[in-house]
Parts: structure tokens; C-alpha cells; sequence
């Protein structure tokens, strides 16, 4: 009977998507009292987890760790217990302040929930396909962005640091222009302190740069991105087509006869 109930997917659902809820809710100031009865819920259900992962590598043995949906699950609750610990252990008695990072962890279960989106493991087959095809192009947009920002670093680190300080925030600057969040505002920042010819070329400097990076190459990247996402339902829809024109050439044959 209990083995049972661990084996039921449906009461396994709706524990993830209590203890998210839990998890989102405990967020908020409710008092001590009331978090703490959140928090002891929250830890009761990584129990109950826990005693789930038991249950089916007992049941399942080895097999269990064939399928990667299993592996993911006991990855996940695994990263789950160090927040379990900080709560038995009781980390205001002992003031073991960096156990309260683990807490953070226990977030991780609510991924549990992905295994159970219907389609969704052609999903990630679409996105794995997608990441293989595009993964030299997103390279070569990493580094247009590493020497974009170390140029502008080198440029404008005197101007305005607030954006080009070191290269890190410089690297961070262009990466917000690029997508076109900041494609404005750190121009106007850049040239407010500057005479009008140097302005000008400023301008024309992060003209090109928002062209290249923010829409070119962008658009270039989401373009290969999505075209190999969805080139598994052509490549599907191309083998139904040519199976139809087989049939329909031998239907053709057999009315020649």
C-alpha cells in the first residue's frame, strides 16, 4: 500500500506543486509562527521525498537510473537535503551562518515539475539540436562582445565609469546594449560630457555597435536557434511527403496497367 502510493505519479505531482507553492508563499513575512510551520512543511515533503527516492530504487533497482528523467530526480532531491540539515540542526541556535545558503537550495524540487509537461521531452530534444547547431555562432557573438567591451572599456573608462569602470562592467554595458536594453540610455550618459565632434563619432561608434550586436547579430543567433529547434518537424514533415508521393506512384503504376 505505501509502496503504492510512492509509485503514483499523480500524488508525487501534487506534493511538487504543493511544496512550490510553500516554497513561494514562505517568501513573504507571516510572522515567525507561520513561517516556521511553512518551513517544517516544506522539510516534512522533502522527507516524504526522500522516502520516494528509497522506495523506487528499491523497487526498480539499478533500472532505475536508465532513464534520465530518474537521474534528474535523484539529483534534485539530493540538493535538497542540505536544506533539510540547516533546518534540523537549527541554524539560529548555532549560528552557523553559512549553512543558511543551503536553504536557498531547497528551491530546486519545484524543478521537479518539469517531467510532467506533456511534450517535453521533444522539447529538449529541440533545444539540444538547436544548442549543437548554433553553439559556434554563439561563440563567435561571445567574443564580437569580449572585444567590443574591452575596446569601449579602453574608450570611455575615463568618460564614464559608471559603465566602463573595469572590463567587467564594460563587458556587462555592451551586453545590455546589444540587447537593446540600455541602446540609449549609456550613449546619452557617454556624450553628455563631451564636446560636439567627439559626440558625433560617439554616436556613430554605438550606431554600429547596436547595429552589429543588438540587431544583426542577435537576430542572426535566434534565427540558426529556432530554425534547429523546428527543423526536427520539417525533417518529419519531409519523410511524410515523400512516403504520400510512393504511394501515389504506385497507385499511378497500377492504373497504367
Amino acid at each position: 500500500m505505501i509502496k503504492k502510493i510512492f509509485l503514483n505519479e499523480f500524488i508525487i505531482l501534487f506534493l511538487i506543486i504543493l511544496n512550490a507553492v510553500i516554497i513561494f508563499i514562505s517568501g513573504f513575512d507571516l510572522g515567525e509562527k507561520n513561517n516556521y510551520t511553512l518551513s517544517l512543511i516544506d522539510n516534512g515533503v522533502t522527507i516524504v521525498f526522500l522516502l520516494e527516492l528509497a522506495v523506487k530504487i528499491n523497487h526498480f533497482g539499478k533500472s532505475y537510473f536508465n532513464t534520465n528523467w530518474n537521474r534528474f530526480d535523484f539529483l534534485l532531491i539530493l540538493l535538497s537535503i542540505p536544506a533539510l540539515i540547516a533546518f534540523i540542526l537549527g541554524t539560529d541556535i548555532f549560528d552557523f551562518s553559512f549553512i543558511l545558503v543551503f536553504r536557498v537550495m531547497r528551491v530546486f524540487k519545484s524543478f521537479r515539475f518539469l517531467k510532467f509537461i506533456p511534450g517535453i521531452d521533444h522539447l529538449i530534444r529541440g533545444i539540444q539540436r538547436a544548442l549543437k547547431a548554433s553553439i559556434i555562432v554563439m561563440f563567435g557573438f561571445m567574443i564580437y562582445i569580449f572585444i567590443v567591451g574591452i575596446f569601449s572599456f579602453y574608450l570611455f573608462k575615463e568618460i564614464t565609469p559608471e559603465y566602463f569602470e573595469n572590463p567587467m562592467i564594460s563587458l556587462y554595458s555592451i551586453f545590455k546594449i546589444f540587447t537593446i536594453e540600455g541602446w540609449f540610455e549609456i550613449p546619452e550618459q557617454v556624450t553628455s560630457n563631451l564636446s560636439p565632434i567627439k559626440s558625433f563619432f560617439t554616436y556613430i561608434y554605438f550606431i554600429f555597435v547596436v547595429l552589429s550586436g543588438g540587431i544583426l547579430g542577435l537576430s542572426l543567433v535566434n534565427s540558426i536557434f529556432v530554425d534547429a529547434m523546428v527543423s526536427d518537424n520539417n525533417d518529419e514533415l519531409e519523410i511524410k511527403m515523400e512516403n504520400l508521393e510512393q504511394k501515389i506512384d504506385k497507385i499511378l503504376n497500377k492504373l497504367n496497367k
